[in-house]
């Protein structure tokens, strides 16, 4: 089998490739592709690898040996699946792989925002501490973690990590229902409610027409002014214009996003203008430890395996 590796540049450039090269014949690797290079360069391929790279019904009809795509993701939105079905090509995802990773950055943002631990180290060694009165050196104002209400607007694995982590730090967790709902199920909340009442938010939602702009103006308008939003699931869950003018406003504490409509974003982004302190926006890297890119990349070549031995 003859694999080809179409974004290989959405991984880090130090991950190891081998258990993929062990479940094929040949392996080609390409950094990025262009929607015109695509059947160029997949043409004699019998596996695409493709993590946001588009295969849709007219790339599919120009690939007479394609028999498996691996998408290096858990969506699947790039892959037009029912023309993969229609044409007898298997379509496989990997999930479950940024389980530790998303908690773990999720948290690291919390605790910076509530402790800032880098201005206290910056602070000390700034030549104050021998200037104090006292034995400490109190700056910023620091505040514990304990008896905070955590929302969580999703609750699959992600949120589930989450969680776990929330509970250790004395936390309460309190969980969304659909927005609109008007029969809760166990152990959910009224979305409004949860918006209203919690110190922090943690999207975890998949985007579909349901939770689109879900965060808007009138769900932020519902938050605390002390509060802080994660946003680690999709760009279009949240009303970039509409959070812009409720930072402006200083309607809540802080805005940490992971992800934006558009990937990568235009240079004219609302949210990429003028710096504010009340926002965090990092370039979609929160699954992206080096332990959970290379477990990702292990469980599609387990795919390619499993496809293989399906095949005999």
């Amino acid at each position: 089998m003859k694999a080809v590796f179409l974004d290989a540049k959405t991984f880090s450039e130090q991950v190891d490739l081998d258990a993929i090269k062990s479940q094929v014949k040949e392996l080609v690797v390409y950094p990025v592709t262009a929607p015109e290079e695509i059947v160029e360069r997949a043409f004699d391929a019998d596996v695409i690898i493709t993590n946001k790279v588009v295969i849709d019904a007219d790339v599919i009809k120009q690939l007479p040996n394609l028999s498996l795509i691996c998408v290096a993701a858990t969506g699947v939105n790039n892959i037009d699946l029912d023309a993969a079905k229609e044409a007898n090509i298997v379509v496989k995802n990997v999930s479950g792989y940024a389980e530790y990773t998303l908690a773990q950055y999720v948290f690291s943002q919390i605790l910076a925002h509530y402790s800032d631990i880098p201005h206290h180290n910056e602070f000390a060694q700034a030549a104050t501490w021998p200037q104090s009165e006292t034995f400490c050196l109190h700056s910023k104002p620091m505040f514990e973690l304990k008896e905070k209400t955590l929302g969580l607007v999703g609750y699959g694995v992600l949120a589930k990590a989450v969680e776990r982590i929330a509970l250790a730090f004395g936390m309460q967790v309190v969980i969304a229902d659909r927005k609109g709902t008007t029969k809760l199920r166990d152990g959910r909340q009224p979305f409004e409610a949860v918006m209203k009442n919690s110190d922090i938010i943690s999207l975890h939602c998949p985007l579909t027409a349901e939770t689109e702009h879900l965060i808007d103006a009138h769900a932020l308008s519902l938050m605390k002014p002390t509060a802080m939003l994660i946003n680690t699931a999709r760009g279009a869950v949240v009303n970039s214009l509409d959070l812009k003018q409720a930072l402006e406003n200083n309607q809540i504490a802080l805005a940490v996003l992971d992800v934006l409509e558009q990937e990568p974003p235009p240079a004219d982004h609302p949210l990429l203008q003028a710096p504010m302190k009340n926002l965090k926006i990092t370039g979609h890297i929160a699954w992206a430890t080096m332990e959970a890119q290379q477990r990702l990349l292990t469980m599609l070549a387990g795919n390619i395996k499993a496809f293989k031995e399906a095949s005999r």
